[in-house]
């Protein structure tokens, strides 16, 4: 079935070597044969690669693997741009999945030909209209990702399309805050869950979320790979979002300790522990050379 919702599950682990925990339920897992990376915090910080980015993207060359993120504001072919722009190696952009693209085939296959308001910076409108139709009068959905694009007149808009229409309200993700630079200089910026709340707020509709740790956003790049959630691991930096999402799933999760959640940060027993917590890449990458060998053989 086309994106199939799984059962959340829960962990109780322990430390098992350097940089792994384990669940003692699934000591005889299967190994993972797939990746779904992160990208901002552990790839990269604004427009500087992070250690080990280059080391990893290289060994991806022989592993099925796919980017996926939360942040709908660039194409996957931008993303790729700019991780070529970093020094880095430029992957496909068809193994990169946004919010926005992930919001888009969904929008699809629950709606064909679908029309839509979006408010959000230009990758959300790229992804939408591909295939949907802007319309600011008879839009069947709101679409609210990030950057540019909300203001009175566009909150007035998307309002009485929900409350007068009955359009569906999405939103491209949940993140209520998100980092950013500007002249060089580190910023906090209103994420996607920030951005859709003053409509939610205004009309009493409660949100359609895409991203992660929604489930769907990784059910699509699982389908795109023909891997079982048991078979992938998904490495991120936030355990709200990227560990929490890929552990109700079943996946095998790495947590790398290059965004928000720096090593040393006291861990939130609400949140799931990853298969791995490790410093960064350089760290992930010998890891899990010992746990799963050629996994990242460079082919």
């Amino acid at each position: 079935m086309l994106f199939a919702f799984f059962a959340p599950s829960s962990s109780s682990r322990t430390d098992f070597i350097e940089g792994r925990t384990e669940d003692p339920r699934r000591v005889n897992r299967l190994p993972p044969q797939s990746l779904l990376i992160d990208l901002d915090g552990v790839l990269f910080h604004g427009d500087q690669a992070l250690p080990g980015a280059w080391d990893l993207l290289r060994r991806l060359e022989g592993c099925p693997h796919c980017f996926l993120t939360n942040n709908p504001i660039r194409t996957p072919e931008a993303v790729a741009d700019a991780l070529a722009d970093m020094g880095l190696p430029r992957p496909d952009p068809r193994h990169i999945l946004t919010s926005a693209l992930a919001t888009a085939r969904w929008l699809a296959h629950v709606k064909p030909g679908f029309r839509y308001f979006a408010v959000g910076a230009a990758g959300l409108d790229a992804a939408l209209s591909a295939v949907g139709e802007p319309d600011d009068r008879r839009a069947d959905v709101v679409v609210v990702g990030e950057g540019p694009g909300l203001d009175y007149e566009t909150l007035t808009t998307g309002i009485n399309l929900i409350l007068e229409r009955g359009a569906r309200l999405v939103a491209t993700n949940p993140d209520t805050t998100v980092d950013g630079t500007r002249g060089g200089r580190h910023l906090v910026l209103p994420g996607g869950g920030a951005l859709v709340t003053p409509f939610a707020a205004a009309t009493g509709v409660t949100p359609t979320i895409i991203g992660k740790p929604e489930p769907l956003l990784y059910e699509m790049a699982l389908e795109q790979l023909s891997c079982p959630a048991g078979r992938c691991l998904m490495i991120g930096d936030r355990p709200d979002t990227d560990i929490a999402g890929a552990e109700r799933l079943g996946m095998w999760t790495a947590l790398v300790r290059t965004g928000r959640f720096a090593p040393g940060a006291a861990w939130n027993l609400d949140m799931p522990k990853p298969d791995f917590d490790v410093t960064g890449l350089p760290a992930l990458i010998e890891v899990l050379d010992r746990a799963f060998p050629g996994l990242l053989a460079l082919r």
